[in-house]
């Protein structure tokens, strides 16, 4: 089986690769937060891991034109940026109080 593989290919599944490694170092940073609070924190370099990491598994997920996959990492990413909007907007709100 890998030896069909191409140069093309090894580099796409390097990306799916990275993407499933940014996707999941999301967890790690939020579960070190909350350990460090003593009580669950999401921190909002969470939001941004899901992001980077959202995105480049979408970019697979389109390469490899998988229907499925490509509408929960596309529903994800979306929601993903939503929470970062939410966050921001808080944040000035609070600031202009």
């Amino acid at each position: 089986m890998f030896e069909a593989l191409q140069t093309q290919d090894w580099a796409w599944i390097a990306l799916g690769l990275l993407g499933q490694g940014l996707f999941s170092a999301r967890f790690i940073v939020q579960w070190i937060a909350s350990e460090r609070r003593r009580t669950s924190h999401v921190p909002v370099a969470f939001w941004y891991l899901s992001i980077a990491g959202g995105l480049t598994l979408l970019g697979y997920a389109i390469y490899r034109g998988d229907p499925v996959f490509i509408l929960g990492q596309s529903t994800g990413v979306f929601i993903y940026a939503r929470n970062l909007y939410l966050i921001r907007h808080g944040r000035s709100q609070s600031a202009s109080a």
